[in-house]
């Protein structure tokens, strides 16, 4: 049997039935192939115990340490996970620059009887076509960006487009954020600026240019990730349509839309606390007064009127081109069913087949 390691492309990665993570749980964590699963050939420690051999002692020392890691950690994933796949299954592997550790488990691999490839030149080939991609796709689609107040239901919204078919990019859960001080995710991290540019990739990959995309208007930055520049660039010279909700609209739906934050009294008043650059002591002491007491209709209340809507009314006029002559939908309605009903008309009103029939 042939002891050569197949390689593939970057275009052939929809060819595998498994796209295999060989580096540290570490490397994956930070970002990796979307639908890779780790396989680790070193965990981080062994990883760093072979780094340290091959720079103190000797590259032969290190390898030879690191050979027994790795063909122990290569058994046992075969014994846990691999056992089961037929004589026909594909799959593919990956290190960070396609090198001994895919090498490694392809060699394996394909000795068993599996069709098994390792990527050429690994996980730094994935991040250089990310980069190239992000800024290349941003210019082949139509944006609709949905503006609106805060509150204003817009990343409901959004997924209430995506249940009719359209084509949807959801910034927020992307990056695992709602934008703003209050916008952390209970029990959930936000990926890293690769995990999530990798995502973003995934996500502009998979669109038809001949339909428009719909985004909501988003600053540059959400939570602790930033968007690419070509793409806050195209956003920001899109079509708006702005969604014109009522305060008391706003206020019933932020209610409901953040109750596990108004549930946690502790990590309200910490994520409040943020806002000491831009509001007053006496302010903020108020607002922790607010919740203290359970006040909450009357805190949202005060920090849409005195914080987040003067936010955004400079921000969109600022940065938004298309912000004042927006197609405007207005509603005093934003439960589950006049979200409905919103997405419904915006969809009615673009005037084009703004939907693709769901695959």
């Amino acid at each position: 049997m042939s002891r050569t390691h197949t390689q593939a492309t970057i275009a052939e990665l929809g060819d595998f039935d498994a796209i295999i993570d060989a580096r540290s749980p570490g490397e994956y964590a930070e970002d990796h192939i979307p639908g890779a699963i780790s396989m680790p050939v070193l965990i981080d420690a062994e990883r760093v115990r072979v780094g340290t051999l091959y720079k103190q002692v000797s590259a032969f020392e290190a390898k030879k340490v690191g050979a027994a890691l790795v063909a122990k950690n290569i058994a046992g994933h075969i014994e846990s996970q691999l056992l089961d796949k037929p004589r026909g299954w594909r799959p593919l592997i990956y290190c960070w620059r396609g090198g001994q550790r895919s090498g490694a488990f392809s060699l394996i691999l394909r000795e068993i009887g599996w069709d098994a490839h390792r990527l050429q030149g690994g996980y730094k080939s994935w991040r250089r076509h990310v980069i190239d991609r992000l800024d290349e796709l941003p210019a082949n689609f139509r944006f609709q960006v949905v503006s609106g107040a805060t509150g204003s239901a817009k990343s409901r919204l959004l997924e209430a487009l995506a249940e009719r078919g359209a084509q949807v990019l959801h910034l927020e859960e992307l990056a695992a954020h709602k934008g703003s001080v209050l916008g952390n995710l209970p029990d959930q991290e936000q990926p890293t600026q690769k995990g999530f540019e990798s995502k973003l990739f995934s996500a502009l990959d998979a669109f038809d240019p001949k339909f428009p995309v719909y985004v909501e208007a988003e600053s540059r930055k959400i939570g602790r990730v930033h968007l690419p520049e070509n793409l806050i660039t195209a956003i920001r010279a899109a079509p708006c349509l702005r969604i014109d909700a009522t305060l008391g609209a706003r206020i019933e739906f932020l209610l409901r839309d953040y109750d596990y934050a108004i549930a946690n009294t502790d990590w309200l008043l910490t994520r409040l606390n943020q806002l000491h650059s831009l509001q007053s002591r006496e302010t903020l002491a108020h607002w922790e007064a607010l919740v203290t007491a359970g006040q909450h209709e009357q805190l949202v209340r005060e920090l849409l009127e005195l914080h987040y809507d003067p936010l955004y009314q400079r921000s969109q006029n600022h940065n938004f081109t298309s912000h004042t002559a927006a197609t405007a939908f207005s509603t005093d309605d934003l439960s589950p069913a006049g979200i409905t009903r919103l997405a419904e008309n915006v969809l009615a009103t673009s005037g084009e087949t703004s939907a693709r029939v769901p695959d």
